[in-house]
């Protein structure tokens, strides 16, 4: 669908149409995620050489593809027409992925992955919509975003930034079954983890900006940022993530059959 002409200099009129720059982006960040599982395949299951491949330019890859995943769902808090919908979808297909790859055994298993954290950060803001909490504008965003910055090492058994980061009690972390809340529990292990705090406050921080932008207008590069095949890949998201693993698997079983 066509974006309308724009004749203001900074953003659109209120958002009605779709927003094709929503779509390169994810598009990109698609790509960029099998290019980035694709390395750790070859890496760390194929045991093929790939220095490059690790921190810090592991985790900064990885955060930039995680991020803009969460953060653009929850800009499309404000476009969704049926937000249940859209959770169980994401919940249904995090437990897909869950099962196959517990089955398929060739890494460990992900548990909690992006995919759930989509769709558990859905499943509770539409629960906060009906209570009345509705963040909107960049100053919500920003503190929101600063909230999950501070929560980032929840999983990890601290919270806060910086110097003012306090520990949390080791006891905390011996409760089993909050690892999707974001406290794992003694043996808990996954490929893929994205629990729901603190990403729910990125997801909040995109649905504060994507409330803004729907109501008030949304910024001219986003209307007019196109690219076709990225559009296709960014509305295909979903699917291409449950089919690239394997097919990943398949090529580097092929380049490792080679070396």
């Amino acid at each position: 669908m066509a974006a309308r002409h724009l004749a203001e200099p900074e953003a659109s009129t209120a958002t009605t149409t779709r927003v094709h720059g929503f779509d390169v982006l994810r598009g990109f960040s698609v790509v960029s995620m099998v290019l980035f599982h694709f390395c750790y395949d070859i890496r760390f299951i194929a045991g093929m050489p790939l220095d490059w491949f690790a921190p810090p330019l592991q985790d900064i890859w990885r955060c930039s593809i995680s991020w803009t995943f969460v953060f653009i769902a929850g800009c499309m808090f404000a476009w969704s027409r049926d937000n249940l919908r859209r959770s169980g979808k994401y919940l249904a297909v995090a437990a897909l992925v869950f099962v196959v790859t517990t089955l398929a055994a060739v890494d460990t298993p992900i548990n909690y992955g992006i995919i759930y954290c989509m769709g558990s950060c859905t499943l509770v803001s539409c629960a906060l919509d009906r209570l009345g909490f509705k963040p909107r504008g960049f100053l919500a965003a920003c503190i929101l975003f600063l909230c999950f910055l501070a929560l980032l090492n929840l999983p990890h058994g601290t919270i806060g930034l910086g110097s003012l980061s306090v520990a949390l009690p080791r006891e905390l972390y011996q409760i089993p079954h909050l690892a999707g809340l974001g406290i794992p529990g003694p043996g808990f292990a996954s490929a893929d983890y994205y629990p729901t705090l603190p990403y729910l406050l990125l997801y909040l921080s995109g649905t504060a900006m994507g409330r803004s932008w729907k109501e008030n207008g949304t910024p001219r590069i986003l209307v007019r940022l196109t690219c076709a095949p990225l559009e296709w890949i960014g509305q295909h998201a979903l699917p291409i993530y449950v089919l690239h693993q394997p097919v990943l698997l398949l090529l580097t079983m092929g380049l490792q059959a080679l070396v």
